[in-house]
């Protein structure tokens, strides 16, 4: 059995309904990619979930989620402590966000944390760069460290700096830890929109050139609707995404692109084709409303 270990935090959502009242569902980056990898695993291939959770009811009620959706919960139990909440707003059509997550267990995730649990080589540890936003430094160093170690032994490492500067004190901070996360992964997953405003990258290929620089053997530049940037030891290739007639919304379009190209490539793909998995995927995806749709 092969293990795809995503690591970060998951969130209640509260998402309003034409009523005008809430509905209450589970969301956050690396959790929607191992959803969406636990539903199209193939047989033989598991997913995990390492996080942390308080001892209340939401915290439970989370697990529970998480197992009913085949993915294995590895959640360190934090006493008096609960899970972050975000409400999303619609306004004309246009989606805002408000945060509540400084009380989050999740926060602590690293802790304690030495060893990535459950893995061996040949398997995949997968982070983003919300992960290291919400940790402390020191927590950071943990993470990492564990990282390091995992990678040593075989375990393929994956990040997306899934770039949020609301979540990070300042931009030279976050370029800081965005950077060292980069040196420790052997596949790097970046957005270009983002990486540009936030590095100057010019292109895509400078994107590309940056976390090769930084260590990355593979690199996957996802550009929106425009052909994604596959970066390998062989060489570049473009990759177009399927046209869209409707794009609903983008939520968790990058999750799920994610979650393709780590199943198909721990499938035994080459990343040619796990791109074109990965690209399909969020191409479904986009065309329904929400983080979680059917696939």
């Amino acid at each position: 059995m092969t293990n795809l270990l995503s690591i970060g935090e998951c969130m209640v959502e509260l998402a309003p309904r034409a009523d005008g009242a809430f509905a209450m569902n589970f969301a956050g980056d690396t959790f929607n990619t191992a959803w969406y990898a636990a539903r199209t695993a193939p047989k033989g291939l598991t997913v995990s979930y390492l996080s942390a959770v308080g001892d209340d009811a939401l915290s439970v009620r989370m697990a529970d989620f998480m197992a009913q959706a085949g993915i294995t919960p590895v959640l360190a139990r934090r006493p008096g402590r609960s899970v972050g909440l975000y409400m999303i707003s619609l306004k004309d059509g246009e989606r805002s966000f408000s945060y509540w997550r400084d009380t989050s267990a999740a926060r602590s995730l690293a802790d304690d944390l030495d060893v990535l649990p459950g893995l061996k080589a040949g398997d995949m540890a997968y982070f983003s760069g919300i992960t290291m936003a919400i940790l402390s430094d020191a927590a950071r160093e943990r993470l990492l460290s564990a990282l390091t170690r995992a990678r040593a032994a075989g375990v393929t490492v994956t990040f997306d700096p899934n770039l949020r500067p609301r979540l990070w004190p300042d931009m030279d901070t976050m370029r800081h830890w965005i950077t060292r996360a980069a040196e420790v992964c052997d596949i790097a997953l970046p957005s270009y929109e983002d990486e540009a405003v936030h590095f100057g990258d010019a292109d895509p290929a400078g994107t590309a050139d940056r976390y090769s620089r930084a260590g990355a053997g593979v690199v996957v530049v996802k550009n929106g609707a425009e052909a994604v940037l596959l970066r390998t030891p062989q060489g570049d290739t473009q990759i177009a995404p399927p046209k869209i007639a409707k794009v609903v919304d983008t939520t968790a379009a990058g999750d799920s692109f994610n979650a393709g190209f780590l199943v198909g490539i721990l499938s035994g793909e080459d990343a040619a084709t796990a791109t074109h998995r990965a690209c399909a995927l969020a191409a479904q995806v986009v065309q329904h409303p929400g983080a979680l749709v059917p696939v």
